[in-house]
C-alpha cells in the first residue's frame, strides 16, 4: 500500500521561502508522476507542479518563476521550492502520486501540509 507523507509547511512573512518534502512509501517511486497540489479556503484544489520520473515538469502560471519542483529518486522523494512567496500561496499543500500507467497502481494522496504566508 502506497503512502505519501509531506513535511516542510510553516508559517513564512511576504517574500519568504518554505520547502516542502515529500516522501513516498510502498511505490515504484520510478513509475510515478509526482506532484504537488494546493487548496486554499473556499477553493477548489489546483495544480502547482508535477514532475515525470524524467524530471520534464510542467508548473502553474501563478507560481512560475517562484517554484521549483525535484525529485530525487534515490530517497523516493519529491520537493516544491517555494521562494518570494505571497500571501495568495497561502493554502494546504498536497502531494500527489500519479502511475504512468493504470497497470502500475493507483492514485496517492498525501495528508497535506499547511503553509501559511503573512503580509
Amino acid at each position: 500500500q502506497g503512502q505519501l507523507v509531506e513535511s516542510g509547511g510553516g508559517l513564512v512573512p511576504a517574500g519568504g521561502s518554505l520547502t516542502l518534502s515529500c516522501a513516498a512509501s510502498g511505490i515504484i517511486f520510478s513509475l510515478y508522476v509526482m506532484g504537488w497540489y494546493r487548496q486554499a479556503p473556499g477553493k477548489q484544489r489546483e495544480l502547482v507542479a508535477r514532475i515525470t520520473p524524467e524530471g520534464s515538469t510542467n508548473v502553474a502560471e501563478s507560481v512560475k518563476g517562484r517554484f521549483t519542483i525535484s525529485r530525487e529518486h534515490a530517497k523516493n522523494t519529491v520537493y516544491l521550492q517555494m521562494n518570494s512567496l505571497k500571501p495568495e500561496d497561502t493554502a494546504v499543500y498536497y502531494c500527489n502520486a500519479e502511475p504512468l500507467s493504470p497497470w502500475v497502481g493507483i492514485d496517492y494522496w498525501g495528508q497535506g501540509t499547511q503553509v501559511t504566508v503573512s503580509l
